[in-house]
């Protein structure tokens, strides 16, 4: 791990406040990071020092010894919601590739590491302080109450799915009861040969369990008009999420928001980053919480300010349609598909002048920074099609 430059009195009084992950029997090789920085472990390490208190993610993947290929493994990771002074301790348990966090609820042996911490402050690497301006403005909104709501139940966000069949076809005689061919005789087609494979879903405990993005956009019983109008605004789906999830603190989605974006960003993993989108997609086109929700949607600005700066300007371009999904999502913030976008919703009539000015100056950055194109012509501004729910007839 490299060094800080570092005043030695700043440095002491870090060391003395900051708190401090004791993490043993790390093997050497392995890829372990804190929030926005990682490192390849060597054979000294312990552990990390100087953590500023607040969230943060560790981070690690197992790797094999450079003699049998070194091959990296997915990456692993975890939130920690640290305090000043706190240790926490773990060991690495090699036959799970993981840490394991349990000795942290023997307050005898994490006293007797405290106690001992002088004599291992050579073998701790001292935490990435270059980075964590940039660690805090990603995560200023998530709170350790979200991201333990959000985190799977395991503890763990892997960057691939564990999964398991959903059925235990062991023997011969378990496929025959599901009327499944042997598995020895021969495929007549790819079709066949797809349909043998075993269903799979993922294990019970490891999902993400972020919000549900409200499928029905519009209130049982709506007329046809109605659908239309909560098609184009989503801001009945938008309150539907925000009862369910966060009744007491609206503005905690803005945390969900950065929970998503971390863990793509930073932990590899691709179902986050498609729940940012949805959610993303969601509060772009709510046109009238815009005018109810100032603190919600000022908030939602500086988020995207500092998500869309870690990011190349082409990775939304979709690779087939060469369509960008967020000038299409925020051409949802300039006054030419109605009921459709998030500039022009944003400086439209009834919104806040505060949000109005922000909206502008962030669209103009956008366009300064990332050269994209607000203005040019979407099939998204045509006409809305709504499928009508059963037994709802027009005319």
């Amino acid at each position: 791990m490299a060094g800080v430059d570092m005043d030695p009195d700043v440095a002491r009084g870090l060391f003395e406040e900051g708190a401090t992950l004791v993490l043993l029997g790390v093997p050497e090789g392995t890829e372990l990071g804190i929030d926005y920085k990682s490192w390849q472990v060597g054979p000294r390490f312990r552990g990390v020092k100087m953590i500023p208190p607040g969230l943060h993610f560790l981070h690690y993947s197992s790797s094999n010894p450079k003699s049998m290929g070194g091959e990296v493994g997915p990456r692993m990771g975890l939130f920690l919601s640290m305090k000043p002074r706190e240790l926490i301790l773990a060991h690495w348990n090699r036959k799970e590739e993981d840490l394991d966090f349990s000795p942290s609820q023997n307050q005898e042996e994490v006293e007797r590491v405290k106690e001992g911490l002088r004599e291992l402050d050579p073998f701790l690497g001292p935490y990435p302080y270059d980075t964590l301006r940039k660690w805090v403005s990603l995560t200023d909104r998530l709170t350790k109450e979200v991201a333990e709501a959000l985190q799977p139940l395991s503890g763990r966000v892997c960057a691939f799915s564990d999964v398991i069949p959903e059925l235990q076809l062991t023997h011969t005689q378990d496929r025959a009861e599901q009327n499944l061919p042997r598995n020895e005789t021969a495929c007549q087609s790819m079709k066949e040969g797809l349909e043998r494979l075993p269903r799979m879903k993922q294990r019970e405990g490891t999902e993400l369990r972020f919000s549900s993005i409200p499928k029905q956009t519009y209130p049982a019983g709506a007329t046809p008009a109605q659908i239309t109008q909560c098609s184009m605004d989503l801001t009945y789906a938008l309150s539907c999420l925000l009862d369910q999830h966060y009744h007491q603190q609206p503005l905690n989605v803005l945390g969900e928001l950065q929970f998503a974006f971390v863990c793509f960003l930073v932990g590899n993993v691709y179902e986050a980053f498609e729940h940012w989108k949805l959610l993303l997609a969601l509060l772009c086109r709510a046109e009238e919480a815009m005018r109810t929700h100032k603190e919600l949607f000022l908030g939602l600005i500086s988020v995207l300010y500092h998500q869309l700066g870690e990011i190349p300007p082409d990775f939304f371009v979709d690779i087939v349609s060469q369509n960008n999904f967020l000038t299409s999502t925020l051409q949802l913030l300039t006054n030419r598909c109605p009921g459709q976008d998030f500039f022009q919703f944003a400086t439209g009539p009834g919104v806040d002048s505060t949000l109005r000015k922000r909206a502008e100056k962030f669209k103009a950055h956008l366009t300064k920074k990332f050269r994209w194109d607000f203005e040019a012509d979407l099939e998204d501004c045509a006409p809305v099609v709504v499928e009508l729910p059963e037994g709802v007839t027009l005319g």
